[in-house]
Formats: structure tokens, sequence, C-alpha cells
């Protein structure tokens, strides 16, 4: 293996690179190099960001022929023609086709931008000031998006209370379809003692862990906010843009959230760009009232407006429901083969992952994908979760030899040759 990246004087906050110690110098589509040439899968996408893979052609066509004729890369937000196209074919592809009506707020670049500017704004609406947070929620590590979320590691980074939350349990969390029940007797019953929340905001598929919310407990959920005249916040920015199969994650639940919160590939090609959509009624900002000064990324704008074309592109679109559906036939023969160590599937759609019970495990299997050329990261409360994000357009050949290096990785790790047990790889990050 190559050598390290010089560390000395980067800070020791860093974390992707300690599972993965080399130096990457290209990419294109679902494939990564490093600066040897050795070559590994990427199922990682920038945690999400590159839906569409690195550097797709027609994205990076886009982006150079904008910078070949001196478009304004940074205007706050003033009036520019790169975000005027964003707009209008958002509204053409993604909004008019599902009925949908929403403002478009555009906030500081990253996801937990976005979920800072829902929370404010839901609590102008309401004025009120708690809101509603779930078990496994992870939503952000800005104070206000941290304080929903529910990583013990993340939250005792902040050095101080965090408040504003109520939480609640995640579908399955509690078991036996009790969290409704619960979440209704908490805060409908006198005697619950607590008050009605400003929203709740929710991910369909939690980005940690992976736990999915059915469509009939999101309904319940929504039922509960609009009882309790309380918002209903979606936060879409990681199983958004595609990556459950539809570009919205709930689309096909029928609920009608409130916000929506995007961030991640919706700037098309991995450039920072974050968005809360806004019912109409919702949207009773002052102007000026929130704003940020990268909020007007022309770049991010010209990518995800010729990222927006593909939603409308027949083979695209069947070339997604073919990665769904052959991703959870491979996972679905991993769990045959290795079900009996308690690994089981998780996610939806193509944000998917396997669940190996022990962190050890996750570890081991980690690092034995990376020394075969397949990256992904590990995820939930204690990184028992394999979590993998390969590109929505990856070739389909490339994904089955993927998988093959991740089955392979299984097999190495859970040796079972001479004693039946489960033997792990020692692990060192």
């Amino acid at each position: 293996m190559q050598e390290y990246f010089p560390i000395s004087s980067e800070s020791s906050v860093r974390y992707y690179c300690r599972a993965f110690p080399v130096v990457f110098s290209r990419a294109l589509g679902a494939e990564i190099f490093d600066t040897s040439g050795a070559r590994y899968i990427d199922f990682l996408s920038g945690s999400g960001a590159l839906n569409y893979g690195h550097n797709h052609p027609r994205l990076k066509e886009a982006i150079v022929n904008y910078l070949g004729c001196n478009g304004i890369l940074q205007s706050l937000d003033l009036h520019t023609a790169a975000k005027a196209a964003f707009i209008a074919r958002f509204d053409e592809v993604i909004l008019r086709p599902r009925n949908m009506e929403y403002k478009l707020q555009f906030t500081g670049p990253t996801g937990t931008n976005a979920v800072e500017a829902a929370l404010k704004l839901a609590r102008k609406v309401t004025n009120r000031s708690r809101v509603v947070a779930f078990t496994g929620a992870f939503h952000g590590v800005s104070m206000g998006s941290l304080a929903l979320t529910s990583s013990r590691d993340h939250r005792s980074a902040a050095g101080m209370p965090l408040n504003g939350t109520i939480r609640m349990p995640f579908e399955g969390f509690i078991g036996s379809n009790s969290e409704l029940t619960y979440i209704e007797r908490m805060l409908m019953t006198p005697g619950g003692g607590e008050e009605p929340p400003a929203a709740f905001v929710v991910e369909t598929v939690q980005g940690e862990g992976l736990a999915c919310a059915s469509g009939a407990w999101l309904r319940e959920i929504e039922r509960i906010a609009r009882s309790l005249g309380s918002l209903l916040i979606v936060d879409d920015i990681f199983a958004g843009c595609g990556r459950t199969g539809t570009f919205f994650s709930f689309e096909q639940f029928g609920i009608e959230p409130d916000l929506v919160c995007l961030s991640k590939s919706i700037g098309g090609i991995g450039l920072p760009m974050a968005l809360v959509l806004i019912r109409p009624d919702r949207d009773v900002w002052k102007p000026g009232e929130h704003n940020g000064t990268f909020r007007g990324n022309n770049l991010a704008f010209v990518a995800a407006t010729e990222a927006l074309e593909f939603w409308r592109d027949a083979p695209f679109l069947a070339g997604v429901q073919t990665l769904v559906r052959t991703l959870d036939s491979q996972l679905a023969d991993i769990v045959a083969e290795f079900g009996e160590y308690g690994v089981r599937a998780v996610g939806r759609g193509a944000l998917r992952g396997l669940d190996v019970e022990e962190p050890a495990a996750a570890a081991s299997l980690q690092a034995a994908a990376f020394r075969n050329g397949l990256i992904f990261e590990r995820c939930g409360a204690t990184d028992s979760v394999l979590k993998f994000l390969p590109p929505l357009n990856i070739p389909i050949d490339l994904l089955r030899e993927a998988m093959g290096i991740l089955r392979d990785a299984f097999r190495s790790t859970f040796n079972t040759a001479l004693t039946g047990d489960k033997v792990y790889d020692t692990v060192h990050s």
C-alpha cells in the first residue's frame, strides 16, 4: 500500500480517511483511484452527495461551459440566470408532475443549514419552541440540528445542554407497534406532561442505522402533527434525490410535509447546495430574517439543473429500478448465507445496508472489502451497520463485482471452518 498522506497539519477530527488510508487522485462514475493507480468501487459516494457518480460527463460539461462564459459564481440571493433555470426546471420536472406546491428557500450549502432554517421557520410559524425528533435520528451537527440528532457521541461534542427537543420512539424502536400509542398518549393526553410541539422532524429512512418508516406509520405521524397544530418536516437530505428509488423518499406514502429539507445530491455532481421546500402558507419569513453568504452557489445550480434532466429520462429511471432490484437480490443472497450470525438487510431502495450486530465484525468486513477494492462506510448506534450507497447509474456488472467483493469479505471474516465460531480480523483505526 502506498505511503499515507502526511497528516501532521490536519485536525484529529478527520474520520473517513482513517478507514481508507490511501491518497485518492481521480475518479469517474462509480470508480475511484489512488495515487498508485489502485482502483476501488465507490459505495461511499461522498456520503450520498454523488448519486450520479463522480464527474458525470453531462454535468461536468455544463459546468465547464458555464465557467467558459464567465458565468456568475457567487451571488448571495441575487437573481441570476443560473438560479432561475434551476427553479424553473425543478418546478417543471419534480414538483408539477407530483402535484406539489412549494416555495424554495436556498440556505447555506450544507444539510444542517437546511435543517436549522426549517426549525427556525417552524418555531416562527407556530410560536412554539420545542420539536419532536426520533430515536436513531441524524440531522446534522450544528447546534440546532444536533439537538435533534440522537447519537450520544455526536451530542457529547456540544459541550453544553442541547434543548428544545422532545425525543420520541421511531417505528420499531419499542416493538409490537407501540410507538404510535406512546407518542399519542405523551403528546395528546392531559397527563402526558408535554406541550404541543412546533414540528415533528422525521427521516423516512434514517441515515444512521437505515431504519425505515412505513407509509402507515408516517401517515399516523402526520395525523398526530395536524391534530396538534404542529408542522411536519421531512428531512430528505440523505434519502431524497432518488436515493430510495423515487425522487422524494415519501412521495408514494400519501403524506404532505409542510417543509422538506434537501441537500447532498441536489448539487448534482457533489457541489454544495441545500434548500428547504416550504408550503406557501408557511412562508412567513421577513426579508433577510434568515440568510447565509454561500446560499448562491451558481455552479451547483448549473449542475443541479442538468441533473434534473435525468428524472424525465426513461432509460435512467428504468436503470434506477434495475439497480434497486439487483441490490435487493444480492443482499438477500448474503443474508441467506450468513443469516445464522444475525446478519440482516436494512434500508430501502438504493439506501441499503447490512446489520451484522457486532461492531468488531463490521470493522473487519469494511477492512477486508477495502483491501480488495470496495469502499463503504459503517453507521448505526454502535457502527455495526454496513452502509451501501452505489451511484444510481452504476453499471450492473460493476454492481455485481462489488457485491462479489463484499461476499468474499463475509466469507473470510465469518470463518467457521474449524470451530463454528466467528473469527474477526483485528482492526486498528
